[in-house]
């Protein structure tokens, strides 16, 4: 079985980095970006072409160009009936498969960048015409990578997408932001970045190993009248869960608005 990546962008960089690692694949990324496909060669030993040729039913194609090029990047491909996953924002199944001539074998996936280092969540759609032996291909695949999640409905990708598919960046926005405070309380940037990043690395392990609710952990930390006290009512007071709240559903509603403009 080769595994074919059409696109060679930095979704595939992060899922191709955490196959390769796992070593067993036949990894063949297609792009017609000659210095994409040399990295790509380069940092992981992978095979790479600017042509995809003919599948045979044994492979798996990975459809990861952006989603407004996808018509014309599928336009005459040979699948052969060859498993297909697309971990393209807004291109629902049912237009795969206007795109690839009613094949039947599609899968949706939405990663995240952490899929890079193994530490990637994916969310994963499959419709009721998929066996559990395709679904299995595509697990495999993805936890090379992280942890997956099955979705029942293909709206879940639209959800996933909001949570942790734009989640990294919602990390780094705030990690950014006590970056910042730390700059302006008159540490160098170095330690700021420093404290900021010590901070959540040592917040999501406490969290991971004493599997207590978030909110849970949160009063561990909060002594009333106190400086984490004196902190969260300032967040309290400017609604922060509830941007937090506002911003995922702005994801989403712009994933729902892309698979609308995308739609034939």
């Amino acid at each position: 079985m080769s595994v074919y990546f059409l696109g060679g962008g930095n979704m595939t960089s992060a899922i191709v980095a955490g196959m390769s690692k796992q070593g067993s694949y036949d990894i063949v990324v297609i792009d017609r970006n000659l210095e994409k496909r040399e990295h790509l060669s380069r940092c992981y030993q992978v095979r790479s072409s600017d042509k995809l040729p003919e599948l045979t039913a044994t492979d798996v194609l990975v459809l990861a160009v952006k989603p407004q090029d996808m018509q014309q990047a599928t336009t005459g491909i040979k699948i052969n009936g060859a498993l297909v996953l697309s971990i393209a924002a807004g291109l629902t199944v049912d237009i795969l498969r206007q795109f690839l001539n009613n094949h039947q074998r599609i899968i949706r996936i939405m990663p995240n960048t952490p899929c890079q280092i193994g530490l990637g969540i994916s969310g994963l759609f499959a419709p009721a015409n998929i066996d559990a032996a395709d679904k299995a291909i595509a697990e495999n695949i993805m936890r090379t990578t992280g942890d997956v999640i099955w979705l029942e409905e293909e709206s879940g990708i639209n959800r996933i997408a909001g949570i942790s598919g734009s989640g990294p960046a919602y990390v780094f926005y705030f990690l950014n932001a006590l970056q910042q405070a730390g700059i302006q309380l008159g540490f160098t940037a170095q330690q700021a970045h420093q404290l900021s990043l010590g901070t959540f690395k040592g917040a999501v392990a406490l969290a991971e190993q004493s599997g207590l609710d978030f909110s849970q952990l949160q009063k561990n930390v909060t002594s009333k009248g106190g400086t984490t006290f004196a902190a969260t009512a300032v967040f309290d007071q400017h609604q922060l869960t509830q941007v937090v709240l506002d911003g995922v559903a702005a994801s989403i509603v712009r994933a729902e608005q892309m698979q609308q403009q995308l739609t034939p």
